[in-house]
């Protein structure tokens, strides 16, 4: 009987061991997630431009790393603020304007397979960059993407 006894005891201290490891565990997974996350904040907002409307952009290269833009406008579309910043370039197309070049960044489909992906609000941009007419306060980002 006492064998029995101290069979259930060990099994639920190790029950608890094992508890208190995974509690541990978990706790040190949180921190690391919070370190990524306060790295991710430390990303400068560059003001350009002058005008009325005010509108966020956010670059985000092959490495991941994001330059963010404050920009100010008068201008209608966020293709022609961009031009007139010189912020990104490109080539005509019977499409509309193909962005080559972002923030002196090119991207080039026909040499790596890569191309500049146009969001708006985070969503993948319904028109390309030059038919896209500007929201005050809208966030306007190129990604490379593969």
């Amino acid at each position: 009987m006492k064998f029995r006894s101290n069979k259930k005891f060990t099994s639920w201290l190790l029950c608890m061991m094992l508890i208190v490891a995974m509690a541990l565990t978990a706790g040190c997974g949180e921190k690391k997630q919070e370190d990524n996350s306060s790295a991710g904040q430390e990303v400068s907002t560059n003001k350009l431009g002058e005008g009325k409307t005010q509108f966020n952009f956010t670059v985000v290269d092959k490495d991941g790393k994001e330059t963010a833009f404050d920009i100010h406008t008068d201008k209608t579309t966020v293709g022609d603020a961009l031009l007139e910043l010189e912020l990104i370039a490109g080539e005509e197309s019977t499409y509309g304007l193909y962005v080559k070049t972002v923030n002196g960044i090119t991207a080039d489909y026909d040499v790596d397979q890569t191309y500049w992906a146009f969001y708006v609000n985070g969503e993948y941009g319904m028109t390309g960059v030059d038919a896209t007419d500007i929201e005050a306060g809208a966030t306007y980002t190129f990604k490379v993407e593969k």
